[in-house]
């Protein structure tokens, strides 16, 4: 697929969101759009996105108790699976699914988006239903952490799934990032940035100016968990319809996207 072919999406998003008033109440955001954005909740596919409802610890409520899970919801979720229809063969539901994290739901959506883990708080049982669902066979995208106390917290949930299993880097030439679109990138590593860092004025601190690539395997080598960290995938997925938010950045973000879907239904 030509990148001129990600750059359409992008201009045909435009045209349907306009950018002109504030985001969530904060000035110097484009207007989200996520009403403007056509969804069936009926709709039968092969595939949907499906957003990890989880709970957060006192400590990681946010400004105003905001449900750092649903960050960009719902219009980047619905943005991507428009993309995704696009770009692939693959019969996507145009509406996402809210999967809780206390409920045996999440083995009836074998793809599960985890926005911002960094404040995630995971019980025993909430852990033990998704040891069972990955080994099962399920994929995991953990996406949009930054810095060394996000991390902390991530590993923290990671290892009351699994306890034993080694957190990696991924290598730009793992077949994850080859699977649909050659992301092959050995000599480098890309970063997507999230708006707060673009126009929300907020620097790159020491300890999140470099992007990490993560995973966590089966037995067999099979990447169970993706980890998107010092990046926000999610953001350049909501932003793709923005003349201010970086072509080339969303442009990438789409193409990740889809590799880890594809790479999560064949593997």
């Amino acid at each position: 697929m030509k990148p001129v072919s990600l750059l359409a999406i992008a201009l045909v998003l435009l045209a349907a969101v306009a950018a002109t008033a504030q985001r969530r109440g904060f000035p110097g955001y484009p207007e989200d759009g996520s009403d403007d954005i056509e969804v069936d909740p009926n709709q039968k596919a092969e595939w949907a996105f499906a957003r990890f409802h989880y709970s957060v610890g006192d400590s990681f409520g946010g400004f105003r108790r905001f449900q750092r899970w649903a960050a960009d919801y719902p219009k980047s979720d619905r943005q991507f699976v428009m993309g995704v229809r696009r770009l692939t063969r693959l019969d996507a539901r145009s509406m996402e699914q809210v999967v809780d994290a206390h409920s045996d739901e999440i083995f009836n959506w074998p793809w599960v988006y985890v926005e911002d883990p960094g404040g995630w708080r995971l019980s025993e049982p909430e852990a033990v239903r998704l040891r069972e669902f990955l080994l099962k066979g399920g994929f995991m995208f953990l996406d949009d952490s930054h810095g060394n106390f996000e991390w902390e917290n991530i590993v923290e949930g990671l290892h009351m799934i699994f306890p034993d299993r080694a957190i990696e880097d991924l290598p730009g030439s793992d077949e994850i990032y080859r699977v649909f679109y050659d992301l092959n990138q050995a000599d480098q590593r890309f970063q997507i940035p999230g708006t707060r860092f673009i126009w929300g004025g907020r620097p790159y601190g020491p300890d999140s100016a470099v992007p990490q690539w993560r995973a966590v395997r089966d037995d067999k080598g099979r990447v169970m968990v993706g980890i998107c960290h010092n990046s926000d995938v999610g953001d350049a997925w909501e932003w793709a319809d923005s003349p201010h938010y970086p072509e080339n950045a969303a442009s990438l973000a789409y193409r990740i996207g889809v590799n880890y879907i594809i790479y999560g239904m064949t593997h």
